[in-house]
């Protein structure tokens, strides 16, 4: 099964920027990056894994929460197999580990997948935006 590595992440000044990288390896034999949808999630202190951002990758479809709408962007890079999250305008409230999640491989992609089918993660990044 395919691994994820992230980073990007620190200390930001509120309405700062970030951007996150999410390094997708080890595909078994017959799979390849675009057999994949992405998504990228936050947990914020004491709460529970939220997902603020998905991309199919075969065609770069994108979803957002509502709460980071307009402030965050998902993209990809198929020859360097890496999904990366552009955070702007960076809150208070956006603090929290940010963590990579793969679902798939599919041949048909669910759009969006449901929380259900990330099933294999990142160790997560640590994002700390300051008032």
């Amino acid at each position: 099964e395919v691994d994820l590595v992230e980073s990007g992440g620190g200390l930001v000044q509120a309405g700062g920027s970030l951007r996150l990288a999410c390094v997708v390896s080890r595909f078994p034999l017959g799979d390849i990056f675009d057999h994949y949808a992405v998504g990228w999630f936050h947990q914020g202190p004491g709460k529970l894994p939220e997902r603020v951002s998905t991309i199919i990758v075969e065609d770069g479809t994108t979803y957002y929460a509502d709460s980071v709408k307009g402030r965050y962007t998902i993209s990809s890079d198929g020859a360097k197999n890496t999904v990366y999250l552009q955070m702007n305008v960076l809150k208070p409230e956006d603090t929290g580990v940010y963590s990579c999640a793969a679902a798939g491989p599919y041949r048909v992609v669910p759009r969006p997948p449901p929380d259900g089918e990330f099933r294999r993660w990142g160790q997560g990044t640590q994002v700390t935006v300051s008032s």
